[in-house]
């Protein structure tokens, strides 16, 4: 009697039966698989993604040394003239934003910038003197400032006294320089109302 032929045995090439597997067919089964995470492609993903970030930041700091880094402001300290350029009474230097007042041969600085919002006070002279107490002392009132943007209000010597100015104008420091005499405004250093330049 003939022996049937059995049918060929297939072999599932995916699934191993019983051996060992090495490392590099592991490698092969779970790359040929197409799904999960293997500790060769994310160590893989973990480079190239720790190299892009190292470049980028080194593009960013190339790009940021282009920039410079000043500030365009202007200096806190300039001259304004010699003491002879200026009139008896106040002078409006209108692009330092500072009056200058003189009397005889004294000198003093106020700023001319609202205490509010930062506007460019005005200076209105009324039609007469008038008496007006500041701080205790009775002062005789010639000249004042008005901020045009919001009302606030000043006595010629820069204390507010209506409006929403929450203080008074500032003084500036004010002196003589040393190189060529003219008078030197320092805007970093604010003095006190009675602070006068003697020359």
């Amino acid at each position: 009697m003939k022996r049937e032929k059995s049918a060929p045995e297939i072999v599932d090439n995916a699934r191993p039966t019983g051996k060992p597997i090495s490392p590099d067919e592991n490698a092969r089964l779970g790359s040929s698989s197409g799904g999960g995470w293997t500790r060769r492609k994310l160590l893989s993903r973990l480079g190239l993604g720790a190299t892009l970030v190292a470049l980028g930041g080194q593009a960013f700091a190339f790009m940021r040394s282009l920039v410079p880094n000043v500030l365009y402001e202007s200096p806190q300290r300039f001259k304004v003239g010699t003491p002879d350029q200026f009139n008896e009474g106040p002078s409006f230097l209108e692009e330092k934003r500072v009056f200058i007042f003189r009397e005889k041969n004294t000198f003093h600085a106020i700023s001319a910038e609202c205490t509010h919002l930062g506007c460019t006070v005005k200076m209105q002279r009324p039609n007469q003197p008038k008496k007006v107490t500041v701080g205790g002392r009775e002062i005789l009132e010639q000249a004042e400032f008005a901020c045009p943007c919001h009302g606030s209000k000043y006595y010629g010597d820069g204390t507010n006294y209506s409006g929403p100015a929450p203080r008074p104008l500032d003084h500036f420091k004010l002196e003589l320089s040393p190189d060529d005499g003219q008078l030197m405004v320092d805007s970093s250093e604010v003095v006190a109302q009675d602070f006068r330049l003697t020359v």
